[in-house]
């Protein structure tokens, strides 16, 4: 049972992304500034954890040298800020649908940038080796075909705001709009995943998760803020 709990907690995970997507969507559509919302989160975030933090791991926090801690400010800034950043760009120029279809493309891409940095292998002739060729080119065919195809709309759930862009779709500068979100989610989620090796790699150096994690929120909460900053300079950042 052990062994197949992380996958269990992936299945809950991805279903979480999928219904924060249609949320943040919703608010997008009514103008919500996507720079300022990931300030915000990051906040929360803190606000959350730092005080757990401090309670259970105290003593630990000495022990983390500057090294480390400028380590963890680049993972940081790669991928809280950088990355979810771009990802909700994406989503405001196109749909919740489409997000949660071409998130499937992060495995493919962590294993792609696993393999370059050979902390992967692939045997082809081997069963295990075939599957895990197949499952790629399955995944890819199948992000591609949701991300570029426009079909007809699904009545009534495609009625909502919230699987709309705000754009009209026969229009052409709406279509070059979808495009272009569609590239900037893919290059999220290679930025993601990155993000993800290196954590996996700074794990090792220093396997504390829970400093780690807090950390890495507490500087991107500032990093975070000097973007809004600068994307939203009116400041009319209420909620």
């Amino acid at each position: 049972m052990d062994a197949k709990k992380p996958y269990v907690v992936a299945i809950i995970i991805q279903v979480i992304f999928t219904g924060m997507f249609v949320l943040i969507k919703a608010a997008f559509n009514q103008g919500f500034n996507t720079f300022v919302y990931v300030f915000y989160t990051q906040a929360a975030a803190c606000l959350l954890l730092v005080p757990i933090a401090v309670l259970r791991e105290r003593e630990n926090m000495k022990s983390m040298s500057f090294r480390l801690l400028f380590k963890l400010f680049l993972c940081a800034l790669l991928g809280n800020t950088f990355s979810i950043n771009l990802l909700d760009v994406a989503l405001k120029y196109t749909s919740a649908t489409v997000q949660s279809a071409i998130s499937n493309s992060k495995p493919v891409v962590t294993f792609f940038l696993a393999l370059l940095l050979r902390m992967e292998v692939v045997k082809l002739r081997s069963s295990h080796g075939i599957a895990k060729v197949t499952g790629i080119v399955l995944c890819l065919a199948g992000v591609l075909v949701v991300a570029f195809f426009t079909g007809p709309a699904l009545s009534p759930v495609n009625h909502h705001r919230a699987f709309h862009t705000s754009h009209t779709s026969s229009d052409l500068t709406s279509r070059v709009t979808w495009i272009k979100g569609t590239f900037l989610k893919l290059f999220g989620d290679i930025t993601w995943s990155l993000w993800i090796i290196f954590q996996a790699a700074l794990l090792k150096e220093y396997p504390n998760r829970m400093l780690v994690t807090v950390t890495q929120c507490v500087f991107s909460t500032a990093q975070t803020f000097v973007v809004a900053a600068v994307a939203e300079r009116d400041m009319a950042w209420a909620l």
